[in-house]
């Protein structure tokens, strides 16, 4: 763990705020080489997605030419949200390095308790309403994909 490198987190975290974005920075590091960095954009970008640990996970697998960042390493200023938890799972990063908790986002309104609470629960009982429909034909495409000899797993 380089703790330069957390720092270096916070610090971009700190100035994205004084830019009018959230408190957020990320940086992924492969082999102690700076890969990518970036500050959470939701609100510059209108993208509620523009978090920085998906920001700096999509400039490394641009940068690097591939989805796997397999030997990579995560330094962000806060632990990841679901979402970006599931960015990280999805391109297969080494380690994270975290500085505040979920806990301290969340006492500064950044609150993401009602999402792990939603997620433990039935499809069902969601305050989100969803409704499966079409499932067989939804399954087309994964017959389609199973069938493919060349298909790159990921």
């Amino acid at each position: 763990m380089d703790k330069k490198l957390l720092k270096q987190a916070i610090e971009l975290a700190k100035a994205n705020v004084e830019d009018g974005g959230g408190p957020f920075g990320a940086i992924i590091v492969k082999e102690g080489v700076i890969i990518s960095s970036a500050a959470n954009k939701v609100t510059q970008k209108n993208d509620p997605t523009a978090h920085a640990e998906v920001l700096a996970i999509r400039q490394a697998a641009e940068k690097l030419g591939t989805w796997n960042l397999e030997g990579c390493e995560l330094y962000t200023s806060c632990e990841p949200c679901p979402m970006c938890m599931g960015a990280v799972y999805w391109a297969h990063l080494d380690k994270v390095y975290y500085a505040s908790g979920h806990e301290d986002a969340r006492k500064a309104g950044f609150d993401d308790s009602e999402i792990y609470s939603e997620m433990k629960k039935d499809v069902k009982d969601r305050k989100l309403s969803m409704h499966q429909e079409m499932r067989a034909e939804g399954n087309e495409a994964f017959a389609k994909w199973m069938e493919k000899v060349d298909r790159e797993e990921y």
